[in-house]
């Protein structure tokens, strides 16, 4: 086997000089690297990727941290970003946080995560104030995906929850809707966080864009889940005269919504319509119009902001333009987010009312 040093002596330098002109530092001259690299092609030398990483003190893997690694838009964001890293000669290492405190308070606030990553993604994990001051005291750098988890100074990722909603609403008023009834995620869901606030904004400005007004007893919280969709559905039937449009904060609770409302008897999209946010990969099997949002596009894009403080050139490009920040960073150092576009996909689930 070639060894670094048989590299050295056919190129007349020392091996330190081989190492770095191998790593592409700048302290080698372009004659000089020329040199080692002609040589170690001759040779047929390559570098293990774990020493090289290991001569600069990293660890070679990026640590991801999601909620609950069971939902559809987290498996699809760290499938994503996984293969981006690979790609890239990194690992992954998976926290899934599955709702449980304590190993919340092992990811974020022990020594976990210390000399054993170089960097870390955020996937839409809720953060209180002493799990950012923790991440903040590893002094790694980080990117977010999703509006509602913020750490100073790491660039964000993410979609326009607000103009997603306002999007999936309008839709249904464009068809002669106006009893539009909105399931909404639960306050007390560690999933729902941010994410419910600014997709019910955008239901309730569309409508009153429209001069419709806001209606309490059509709005109901539940999970976001396939089985809160029927719960919050059933609830909004046992309330008296049914909606004729049920915008759901999630593809997910669309889908339950669809099966309680043909337990109930009601026919969709004949009697109610229903239309979601996500593109879940049910979606087009079960005929559902939704907002789709770019789920592995936001993990891709993640992982190839956040190699670049690594100095890490990416084996696998961003598939297409870099979406630019928009405007200047925050007073904190904080980048502005980027922003994914979404788009309307319409499918059977939604028609115009009975009436029309």
């Amino acid at each position: 086997m070639t060894r670094i040093d048989d590299v050295a002596r056919l190129a007349g330098v020392s091996t330190a000089t081989v190492s770095r002109a191998l790593r592409g530092l700048p302290t080698v001259s372009a004659a000089t690297r020329r040199r080692v690299l002609a040589a170690a092609e001759q040779l047929q030398y390559a570098v293990s990727p774990s020493a090289s990483r290991l001569a600069g003190g990293r660890t070679g893997t990026v640590a991801v941290v999601v909620p609950r690694i069971t939902r559809w838009f987290f498996g699809t964001v760290v499938e994503a970003v996984e293969e981006f890293l690979q790609d890239s000669g990194y690992d992954l290492l998976l926290y899934n946080l599955g709702g449980r405190e304590h190993t919340r308070q092992r990811v974020l606030h022990t020594a976990s995560l210390h000399k054993r990553v170089d960097a870390i993604i955020l996937v839409a994990t809720p953060l209180r104030a002493a799990d950012v001051h923790a991440l903040t005291k590893l002094d790694l750098p980080g990117v977010t995906i999703s509006s509602g988890t913020k750490v100073p100074g790491w660039p964000c990722v993410r979609i326009d929850d607000v103009a997603a909603a306002r999007t999936a609403t309008r839709h249904l008023l464009d068809l002669g809707h106006t009893r539009i009834a909105h399931i909404s995620g639960d306050p007390d869901d560690e999933l729902a966080f941010t994410t419910h606030l600014d997709r019910r904004r955008g239901y309730q400005e569309a409508l009153q864009a429209a001069g419709i007004g806001l209606d309490p007893s059509l709005d109901v919280e539940s999970r976001f889940t396939i089985d809160g969709g029927t719960r919050a559905t059933a609830e909004l039937l046992a309330r008296g005269e049914p909606p004729t449009a049920i915008f759901a904060a999630c593809d997910e609770m669309a889908m339950g919504a669809i099966t309680a409302l043909r337990d109930a008897g009601l026919r969709v999209p004949q009697d109610v319509s229903v239309i979601g946010i996500d593109d879940h990969d049910l979606a087009g099997v079960l005929g559902l119009s939704t907002i789709a949002q770019p789920a592995a596009e936001q993990g891709l894009l993640a992982a190839r902001i956040l190699l670049d403080p690594l100095g890490v050139r990416a084996a696998a490009p961003y598939p297409g333009p870099v979406p630019a920040p928009r405007g200047a960073d925050t007073d904190d150092g904080t980048p502005t987010p980027v922003i994914l576009p979404t788009r309307l996909v319409v499918r059977e689930s939604t028609a115009p009312p009975r009436a029309h």
